[in-house]
């Protein structure tokens, strides 16, 4: 996971779920702050769907979901969180409140289901075991998140901070320079393994859309309270996490570049 994220494969199934359903605290500061999907990515997916039917699984307050509208797709919303749902549908977006793995298609079928730096809350066999229910045959599954590791100074502010005012957090740290991919391989694996095991698909393929973005100081303070790390920290936590990778973003000139690698993790629906 980022730097500023807990990896799922650290908490209890509980705790998955209770974090995966925490980011509607502020549905309106997530919307505002988190980055949208590479048009890049988002025209291969649909290029390579058999048609623009659309399930969007954790869509939350609906970022990719109005990216692929926009790219002339029908999108059926899926999420957890009321409160991420209904900001979503202010926008026009169809959204049903459910976790995918007790969703019901109600016998409908769609040409893609997709899910944007959500897959990781969702049980990875019984998502795919849904997916392959909901999709048409030669429909796409495509799973895609953001891979992002903070300048090096700022990683190291939230960890000093973090460790001083939270020690006993199930939050993975940042680790070394570098890793931020390796992070997240797991959760790749983990993906992909349940596609395959499903039975529904055919072989899976990983897709990788290299950008980069600058953010000031305040953008990156704006989207921080909205990372799982922070979502349900104490405001005194948050507040003195804030202040200190503030302080190491000043250091840096009051900005810094973010590299980031969106992946997606694919498959075609087969049968007849």
């Amino acid at each position: 996971m980022p730097s500023t994220e807990p990896s799922p494969r650290a908490l209890s199934p509980e705790s998955r779920r209770s974090i995966g359903e925490s980011f509607g605290v502020d549905p309106a500061r997530y919307d505002r702050t988190r980055p949208p999907y590479p048009q890049a990515m988002i025209d291969r997916i649909v290029a390579e769907s058999p048609g623009s039917n659309l399930l969007n699984v954790g869509c939350g307050t609906g970022i990719e979901a109005r990216q692929f509208r926009a790219a002339g797709c029908e999108v059926l919303g899926v999420e957890p969180d009321a409160r991420m749902a209904e900001f979503a549908r202010r926008d026009g977006l169809e959204v049903e409140v459910a976790r995918i793995e007790d969703w019901d298609p109600a016998g409908r079928v769609f040409d893609a289901v997709v899910s944007g730096t959500a897959w990781h809350w969702v049980d990875p066999s019984a998502g795919a075991n849904q997916a392959a229910r909901a999709l048409r045959p030669g429909g796409r599954i495509a799973l895609f998140w953001h891979v992002f590791q903070l300048p090096r100074p700022v990683a190291e502010a939230f960890a000093a901070v973090y460790r001083r005012v939270l020690p006993d957090s199930a939050f993975q740290l940042p680790a070394r320079p570098g890793s931020a991919m390796e992070g997240y391989r797991t959760i790749f694996t983990n993906s992909a393994n349940g596609i395959r095991e499903s039975g529904g698909f055919g072989a899976v393929d990983e897709w990788r859309f290299d950008w980069e973005r600058v953010y000031p100081r305040a953008e990156w303070l704006d989207q921080m309270p909205t990372q799982g790390s922070l979502t349900q920290a104490p405001p005194e936590v948050a507040e003195q996490v804030l202040d200190g990778v503030g302080a190491a973003i000043d250091e840096l000139g009051g900005s810094f570049t973010m590299q980031y690698a969106t992946v997606v993790v694919t498959a075609v629906r087969v049968g007849e």
